[in-house]
């Protein structure tokens, strides 16, 4: 009897745990990552495409209308697309004046504007369009334009490098271009500049390969016979806008800056055999020697 009541008791107490709600499971302390985050940190290839930044723009039709477009990077690495951003502000804003009364806002309002482009973009649009109206007050019927674009042209390697491709035309002479380099370490996930490149106390050597060629460059581009007169109107100067080609390190130069318009952007490209001992030896060609049993392979074929 004793049995009978033991074992209904213990059988009452599994039918009421039986019917307690099951509680949840309680979520884990280690949140898991974001697979973009994951993805970049093991990527190294650099993938995207330009799109255009949205902007209000008047109504116009014809040949004379005014044209203003801006594009940004979307790619696979979240830290070039926002650098990127910066540069397209910061060069606008060497190619126009943002109005007196686009900069008065609120505290509040600029911190939120700082984190949209688009808003940012708008106000460079608004203060070019100004300008077309001026010029059209003035009956001059040129067709002004402005155009920022990036581009990426290297995408894998020990740098991936994107360009900066600027342009505009504001009613003048001639309109202005400007290519500006950026280089990237993915794996690191940080932006290259040249000096970074170079081997300990290597500045002084690299200015003296640059000023050589630009010397060369004078001669070939039949700007004057002698580089020393040449220099006296337009003075050597060093760049920090490079990329690396395919047989040397290019250094690209900015209208206006080592030579006169006609001259375009100017361009010295420095050969990897002049930069041995120069640039850190992972940003140089590697150069593949011989494998033995091929030449093994090739004597036997022979007999």
């Amino acid at each position: 009897m004793k049995n009978f009541y033991k074992y209904s008791v213990l059988a009452c107490a599994i039918l009421l745990a039986a019917c307690q709600p099951k509680s949840e499971p309680k979520e884990s302390q280690d949140q898991p990552q974001d697979p973009a985050t994951i993805q970049q940190q093991t990527e190294s290839i650099l993938r995207g495409e330009t799109v255009k930044v949205a902007l209000t723009l008047p109504e116009c039709k014809g040949n004379t209308c005014p044209d203003f477009v801006v594009e940004r990077l979307k790619s696979n690495f979240v830290f070039i697309d926002q650098f990127l951003d910066e540069e397209i502000l910061d060069q606008l804003s060497k190619m126009l004046d943002v109005v007196d009364a686009d900069k008065a806002v609120s505290t509040v309002q600029a911190a939120e504007q700082k984190s949209n482009l688009e808003v940012q973009v708008q106000q460079y649009a608004n203060a070019f369009i100004k300008i077309d109206e001026e010029l059209k007050a003035l009956s001059i019927s040129h067709q002004i334009s402005l155009l920022v674009k990036p581009k990426i042209l290297q995408t894998e390697g020990m740098l991936a490098t994107v360009v900066l491709n600027s342009s505009s035309y504001m009613g003048g002479a001639h309109g202005s271009t400007s290519q500006r380099y950026y280089n990237f370490d993915l794996v690191n996930q940080k932006n290259i500049h040249l000096n970074d490149l170079l081997l300990p106390k290597q500045q002084a050597t690299l200015k003296k390969l640059t000023h050589e060629a630009f010397k060369a460059w004078i001669v070939d581009s039949k700007l004057a016979n002698n580089p020393e007169e040449y220099e006296q109107a337009w003075p050597f100067e060093m760049t920090d806008n490079f990329l690396l080609g395919e047989n040397g390190l290019i250094l690209q130069y900015s209208e206006y800056e080592i030579g006169p318009y006609v001259v375009g952007l100017p361009r010295l490209v420095i050969p990897f055999d002049q930069l041995q001992g120069v640039l850190k030896p992972e940003y140089l060609p590697k150069v593949d020697a011989p494998a033995a049993s091929t030449v093994v392979a090739d004597t036997k074929s022979k007999t």
